[in-house]
């Protein structure tokens, strides 16, 4: 039997698919901001083909590797943390900085240590979906051999 891995990643400056026809909007949803603040836990990553394609989520670490990562939003000046702790994957925790615009999306930017949020000039924009009191998801759009993926970050609060 032969088995086939693909391996697919967006760039730091990546743009979901809905996002290339229309302008950023800059623009906050501060009634959805405040809802995220707090402490979770990213519970679960999903997309079609996950048993044959390798995702390498935000440039950092294979997408499997995100599953019990911790995150913590600050609503009031969109500053956060997120650490990786899978056991068999690296380590990794650095501040974030990230805000949710009028149209629904995410945008996450990872700030290395020493450097300032305002210096950082590439991104993640993600779609927020599925928002409760208790969990909520992020959806990326990747592309896979040249067709659309969906992959789906699943929180629950941690506190």
């Amino acid at each position: 039997m032969m088995s086939t891995i693909l391996f697919a990643c967006k760039s730091a400056s990546s743009t979901t698919a809905s996002t290339e026809a229309t302008e950023l909007s800059k623009k906050l949803d501060r009634p959805t901001q405040v809802a995220i603040k707090g402490n979770w836990i990213l519970t679960n990553v999903s997309y079609a083909g996950s048993d044959y394609i390798k995702v390498n989520s935000f440039d950092l670490a294979d997408s499997k590797c995100f599953i019990g990562s911790t995150w913590n939003f600050i609503s009031n000046n969109n500053k956060g943390t997120m650490t990786l702790n899978a056991p068999s994957c690296t380590a990794f925790s650095s501040p974030i900085v990230w805000s949710i615009n009028n149209q629904g999306l995410f945008v996450l930017k990872i700030v290395d240590p020493g450097t300032k949020s305002k210096n950082v000039r590439s991104g993640y924009l993600l779609k927020v979906a599925g928002l409760t009191d208790n969990s909520f998801q992020l959806i990326d759009n990747i592309n896979v051999g040249g067709q659309s993926k969906d992959v789906t970050y699943q929180f629950q609060r941690a506190n």
